[in-house]
């Protein structure tokens, strides 16, 4: 990609589009082409992550009622209701050429989102029967799309909808075989990574076993890639018993910037984890100290819940208290043990330069990058730098 390349505004890809002979001027409204729409729905979901402004995305699915032999009749009914059931300032388009209609509702308040979701179908299903034929109106399917999606509800599955980035998935299907790649990285990093800590692994899990009680494998939910939820592992380095709210409390100060910082002038340190916790026993702490706590997250790599290189997965509590924009961390890439944080800022940066990290190593991302991050681990793991 040419970086210097001026990426066009708005208004301008606008003028382009409607010139364009593949934008559809229906008899009552306009409908953008698949790429414009998607670039809008982009856009506008960017926007919202700064202005938390909700928006609604309809999509209708028309199924196989376009037929080529009647697709021109057919589509101007469906674009005929559709005008008479949405405001002239909602962006309607192609979310999928030819086959999957979209309008995006701007400007959302969540407490009208029922109230329009009802209003909406029941104007549009109206009309659509009221022009087409019940067999055709039984094959056209609509759904709404809100954003942002409750990440707060409790669910075994995927917290993110798909359906509202449509970019993120196209861009990870052009990077096919580089994820291949970064994949076959993953599985032999991790065997290699197991076979050779094995003796590790042995000695540790007796060192904890001998010192407290309770299980040698701390399991937490984390949150991977598109908010999937996933089992974490790691050594377990506290009492069996403890408050969770200790660590909840401290990650929303630090969150929200409101963490005191160590040292002095260009020293200071923001720590991302509570320095002298009374939760961690004596071979916890030094389990920590030196990183060793993280090795059963090979685990987790070898399944496929996380990469060899990425941003540290979190905690679900953690999204309670994230700035819409935080979450495109765990959108745009998979999870990871290690990362450009971790080598490059670790206990030096804010939450908000954290995961601006995060976010330039998904735009960067290749093998070769993965490659300089895990040969920068080692030295960043044996400094001990930011590590409690």
């Amino acid at each position: 990609m040419n970086l210097t390349t001026e990426k066009p505004s708005l208004g301008k890809f606008l003028r382009v589009a409607l010139r364009a002979p593949h934008f559809y001027h229906g008899k009552h409204r306009e409908v953008l082409a698949e790429e414009l729409f998607r670039r809008i729905l982009c856009w506008e979901r960017k926007r919202a992550e700064r202005s938390r402004k909700s928006f609604l995305l309809m999509l209708i699915d028309t199924g196989t009622v376009l037929r080529a032999n009647r697709k021109q009749k057919v589509l101007t009914r469906i674009l005929s209701a559709l005008s008479a059931s949405t405001r002239e300032t909602d962006v309607a388009g192609w979310y999928r050429e030819s086959a999957i209609l979209g309008v995006i509702f701007t400007e959302i308040r969540e407490a009208e989102r029922n109230a329009l979701q009802s209003l909406v179908l029941a104007k549009l299903s109206g009309s659509l029967r009221a022009s087409l034929a019940a067999e055709d109106v039984d094959q056209i399917h609509i759904s709404f799309h809100f954003f942002p999606e409750d990440w707060d509800k409790s669910s075994a599955g995927r917290l993110s909808d798909e359906k509202l980035y449509p970019d993120l998935f196209e861009r990870n299907k052009a990077r096919k075989y580089r994820h291949m790649v970064k994949r076959a990285m993953d599985i032999v990093g991790s065997i290699a990574a197991l076979i050779l800590f094995s003796p590790l692994f042995a000695f540790i899990a007796l060192a904890i076993k001998l010192t407290s009680k309770g299980p040698v494998l701390f399991k937490q939910p984390r949150i991977g890639q598109y908010g999937t939820i996933f089992t974490f592992l790691k050594f377990r380095s506290m009492m069996p018993a403890n408050d969770p709210g200790i660590h909840r409390d401290y990650v929303k100060r630090f969150i929200a910037g409101k963490v005191d910082s160590t040292g002095s002038g260009q020293r200071q340190n923001i720590v991302y984890k509570i320095q002298d916790d009374p939760r961690i026993t004596r071979v916890g702490k030094f389990l920590r100290k030196t990183s060793l706590d993280e090795l059963p997250q090979f685990i987790n790599v070898l399944k496929g819940d996380m990469s060899l290189v990425g941003p540290r997965p979190p905690i679900p509590y953690e999204l309670e208290v994230y700035h819409l924009w935080h979450r495109r961390r765990v959108l745009e890439v998979k999870p990871g043990i290690t990362g450009l944080w971790q080598v490059n800022g670790r206990s030096r940066t804010k939450f908000d330069e954290m995961v601006r990290m995060d976010l330039r190593y998904a735009r960067m991302w290749s093998p070769w990058l993965d490659l300089v991050i895990l040969l920068q681990t080692p030295h960043a793991v044996l400094s001990g730098d930011g590590a409690y």
